[in-house]
């Protein structure tokens, strides 16, 4: 999901939230998707060269959302959104997301509970998808990937947990692991979305618009949901970091 980065809170603040059933369960369920899929490369039944590329467009196809075919009004077409969410296009990019995933999802399902936290992704990992195809409502291409879902975590993670230290691997500063908190970390995340979104071509290749849906729609429901609340603080820890893709 978002490439050179790679960020993780501390071992002590996992410890005090406990176990988060239905990160875990998220994680698992896209990565036994992948690993039945073509995408993975594990089953033979799919081919190899042309063949194995066709039934991954066929996977897509079928499992992705297709802006065009979105809007048209067929029921299948407007389940898309949610199936998605549980597709992937590589191992890069699945392991980036499910990474980004456990890092943010373990706290903020915690706090927000198990139910609300799935209504809480699907429910932002469909509107983001939902946007970035109304952005691109001619485009025949597939959309597969986490990426929206999880960006809505990020979002709702920076209002909750704001001063929470992560590690960052910065490739313009040579990769040095420098420490900073949420609320510096997940922004500047936001902004290089929002700069490559500006820069992208027409149609489909990384969703920086998704992201950015996503990343929005997080923030403004932790904000409303727990704005008059207490937000927690992340007590300071060693700490060791999303065809068309998002």
């Amino acid at each position: 999901m978002i490439s050179n980065w790679r960020v993780t809170v501390g071992g002590a603040g996992r410890a005090l939230w406990g176990p988060a059933p239905v990160t875990y369960g998220l994680i698992a369920l896209c990565s036994l998707v992948f690993v039945i899929g073509p995408a993975s490369g594990l089953d033979p039944a799919y081919g190899s060269g042309d063949a194995a590329l066709a039934a991954q467009r066929a996977w897509f196809h079928r499992w992705g959302v297709v802006p065009a075919e979105l809007f048209e009004g067929s029921p299948g077409a407007a389940l898309t959104p949610a199936t998605a969410l549980f597709v992937h296009g590589s191992w890069v990019h699945l392991l980036g997301n499910m990474l980004f995933l456990y890092v943010f999802g373990v706290m903020t399902e915690e706090r927000m509970g198990r139910v609300q936290f799935l209504l809480f992704y699907v429910g932002c990992g469909y509107l983001a998808l939902l946007g970035y195809a109304a952005a691109n409502a001619d485009s025949e291409q597939s959309l597969v990937g986490a990426s929206g879902a999880i960006s809505a975590v990020l979002g709702a993670f920076l209002f909750l947990f704001p001063g929470a230290r992560v590690t960052s691997l910065l490739p313009f500063l040579f990769f040095l692991p420098l420490r900073f908190p949420a609320w510096v970390v997940l922004p500047f995340w936001a902004a290089l979305q929002w700069l490559a979104a500006g820069r992208a071509s027409d149609g489909p290749g990384v969703a920086y618009l998704a992201h950015l849906v996503g990343f929005g729609l997080g923030l403004v429901f932790a904000w409303v949901r727990f704005g008059r609340t207490t937000r927690v603080r992340a007590a300071p820890a060693p700490a060791p970091e999303g065809e068309n893709q998002q």
